[in-house]
């Protein structure tokens, strides 16, 4: 009894010791605080300024409001056919599953790090079953020897509990968490990045895809004309107003351009092939009808630069690096410090098992251990400087980032606001090369220039009709592409907190 009073004392004791080291040493947390990179962002974009609205495509109706870009941002360009391709991107996109998959696997590190702040338990029952050897031994009574062989079985019943806690004094297993947590934090925004860059692909390619159609179009009406010129020349020629090389010219002309048209269907092919595979589908499987393209660029809202830090995915993925490689320093500074592990046993063990739950046939054991390096060669000075560069590193690269993002809705700004004037000044050449083909039809007719000029005037008609087309292509991919560098409808407040990150909730 006074055994027991005794032990129920010292464990009374050692419970006590351990809650005031907590007390003590739980805000001990070693490692810089963590503050987000400064970086400067210009008051306002230079490429597309209200003064410009006026001026470009999409951009007259209205001044573009900065909450009208959300999630399902494709729907600004009222394509019911985008729509439904770009709904199949998120649902069978495999390159969107393997990041997502990504993600969890993070989000499961995560797990794992907290796991260390609460003990080990463990349970280790078993049974042994032992058989000694004979033994003989000889005794003698009364001048008369008599031999006795003794052997046996013995059983071993055991039923012992072990704990094992490595108490967080210097903050090393909660830099650890977060360290994990910012990186699922940055895995989660990759996730959205891959997302946001698949999304804008399907849809560069859709109107690509559409482009090929209305070039297509174009050049099927200028075979009908070109064959009615040839079918002026064949007649001409058989009533002797004509010559053979009108013939040849016209049919020459006829040809090549039949062989352009059919060119087209390679591209078209191998766009219809690409959105097949971004939508998860067979491109043996997968086709989309013929239809030219509806070149209506929107207005996109596309707010103020300072705004663009958090509606870019990939900038936010890389801020998020920057916070884990912070927490980085903090564990490798943590070596500096000891550690101590607190170490118990417990449990049940007797040579019978009917005795096995008896009072007496408990024990137990508790114990603590420290540890600390004495000596190591600069090894850790040497691993803290490590880390601190891992850190500077990280942060060029979310200022590069940053860089990056800005250049990359310039460019597509001033795309926008010069295709505009571009596509304004195309349209006039085109008017101008067919008025231009209507006088040398009619001179050639009157006879009075040969043929070659009213060739001359097609093909200039036909390439002028060529670049005004891919240049509203540019136009609408360059929309797409604007979209894309202003981050879609993504913000970072969708990234998931360290709390969520940890709860039971997928």
């Amino acid at each position: 009894m006074k055994l027991t009073n005794t032990m129920t004392i010292f464990t009374r004791c050692i419970a006590a010791l351990l809650v005031a080291a907590m007390c003590v040493f739980t805000g001990c947390m070693v490692g810089p605080k963590y503050h987000t990179p400064t970086t400067v962002a210009p008051p306002a974009y230079k490429e597309l300024t209200p003064a410009d609205y006026k001026n470009t495509d999409g951009w007259k109706v209205a001044q573009p409001k900065d909450d009208a870009l959300r999630g399902k941002w494709w729907e600004i360009f009222n394509d019911p056919e985008l729509n439904e391709l770009e709904v199949k991107v998120n649902v069978s996109n495999q390159t969107i599953m393997s990041a997502t998959e990504t993600f969890y696997a993070s989000r499961a590190l995560v797990k794992e790090a907290r796991a260390q702040l609460f003990p080990t338990l463990s349970a280790s029952p078993s049974a042994t079953l032992q058989r000694t050897p004979t033994i003989t031994r000889t005794v003698t009574t009364g001048g008369t020897g008599t031999a006795n062989s003794s052997s046996g079985m013995f059983a071993t019943y055991s039923l012992p509990f072990d704990a094992s806690w490595q108490p967080d004094l210097f903050g090393r297993i909660r830099n650890t968490i977060r360290s994990s947590a910012y990186a699922a934090q940055a895995s989660a925004a990759d996730l959205e990045n891959t997302r946001l860059t698949l999304q804008a692909e399907v849809a560069i390619d859709y109107f690509d895809l559409r482009g090929q159609d209305s070039l297509k179009r174009l050049l099927d009406s200028t075979i009908d004309a070109f064959q009615k010129s040839l079918d002026l020349t064949t007649a001409l020629y058989q009533t002797g107003i004509g010559d053979a090389e009108a013939v040849a010219q016209a049919e020459t002309q006829l040809e090549a351009t039949k062989a352009q048209d059919t060119a087209l269907g390679i591209q078209r092919a191998q766009f219809e092939h690409a959105i097949a595979m971004l939508t998860g589908q067979p491109a043996s499987t997968f086709s989309i009808p013929e239809k030219p393209l509806i070149p209506n660029p929107p207005a996109i809202p596309i707010g103020l630069p300072s705004q663009l830090l958090e509606r870019r995915p990939d900038v936010a993925a890389a801020e998020r690096l920057v916070a884990q490689a912070n927490a980085q320093i903090g564990i490798a500074r943590a070596a500096y410090f000891p550690t101590i592990t607190l170490t118990g046993s417990t449990g049940l063990e007797s040579t019978a098992a009917s005795s096995l739950f008896n009072w007496q046939s408990r024990f137990f054991s508790i114990g603590a251990a420290g540890a600390e390096t004495l000596f190591d060669a600069g090894l850790r000075h040497a691993t803290v400087e490590q880390f601190q560069s891992q850190y500077n590193a990280t942060v060029a690269n979310y200022r590069q980032a940053v860089l990056v993002a800005f250049q990359q809705v310039e460019d597509n700004l001033a795309m926008l606001r010069i295709l505009s004037a571009e596509i304004q000044d195309q349209d006039k050449a085109v008017s101008s090369a067919q008025n231009a083909l209507t006088l040398a039809t009619d001179r050639y007719q009157l006879g009075i220039d040969p043929y070659l000029n009213v060739i001359t005037a097609q093909t200039t008609l036909l390439s002028n009709q060529e670049t005004a087309v891919n240049l509203r292509i540019q136009q609408m991919t360059a929309s797409g592409g604007l979209i894309e560098a202003l981050g879609g409808g993504w913000n970072s407040s969708q990234i998931p907190s360290p709390a969520q990150l940890v709860s039971k909730a997928p």
